[in-house]
């Protein structure tokens, strides 16, 4: 069957409601949204939930695949510890999806260090843990090389998946760059970038996510950020 359903959701820690201890109800859209397409995908035969997250370990020259067999983590760095997810990961996907990339030269794989799950995986995964339970996961980084070049990842993964049931979660909240008072400070660039992608959605031209000129995704970027950190694998 190959890829059964793939969505991109946000992951602002707040909707969990025991970080968002009532203010969650600020953005109750999100939410509701998030508990109607979790539910249906659970009414899907998955067998793998393949999470993409820029919270993940990211390399400049290398799309990092976390390896081993299990993993975890909690909301501790938002107050909310008690909260734990953990999973077990589907090793024999993520070696096919590695064999694939090394077959088209793409620099991806295991290597490299890793660490506890992070919010950007765990955030959706708190969702659909609600409604399905027996899963195994994959979960990838982002990196620095190019977007032709996560593109055709994108295909090496499709060719991995071959018959298995598999669910992709993308996990992204756009530029960050909407408010003085936000996480990363207020760009003139975050409500353009922020329009064009939820226009190039709406009207499913994912060709768009590979046509943004260099200098304006740049200018969005924070070094102190934890979205990309420009470590080197290779």
């Amino acid at each position: 069957m190959s890829v059964l359903y793939a969505m991109c959701v946000p992951h602002p820690p707040l909707i969990i409601p025991e970080i968002g201890q009532g203010e969650e109800k600020t953005i109750s859209n999100t939410i509701q949204s998030y508990e109607s397409i979790m539910k249906y995908v659970s009414t899907l035969p998955i067998e793998t939930v393949i999470v993409i997250s820029p919270h993940a370990i990211a390399y400049s020259d290398y799309i990092h695949i976390s390896p081993g067999k299990h993993a975890s983590g909690d909301f501790s760095q938002f107050h909310a510890g008690n909260v734990r997810i953990e999973v077990d990961y589907d090793t024999e996907l993520v070696k096919k999806i590695t064999q694939s990339a090394k077959k088209y030269h793409i620099f991806a794989g295991t290597l490299g260090k890793d660490d506890d799950l992070d919010h950007g995986t765990m955030t959706p995964l708190y969702f659909l843990n609600k409604y399905l339970k027996d899963y195994k996961v994959v979960r990838i980084g982002i990196s620095g090389l190019s977007p032709l070049t996560h593109y055709r990842f994108g295909q090496c993964i499709k060719e991995a998946v071959g018959d298995k049931n598999v669910l992709l979660i993308a996990s992204g909240d756009l530029s960050h760059r909407l408010k003085e008072d936000g996480p990363y400070g207020y760009k003139e660039e975050g409500p353009l970038f922020d329009h064009d992608i939820i226009t190039a959605w709406k009207n499913s031209d994912f060709m768009r996510f590979l046509t943004f000129d260099p200098i304006f995704t740049e200018a969005l970027l924070n070094v102190d950020s934890d979205h990309f950190k420009s470590w080197q694998v290779l």
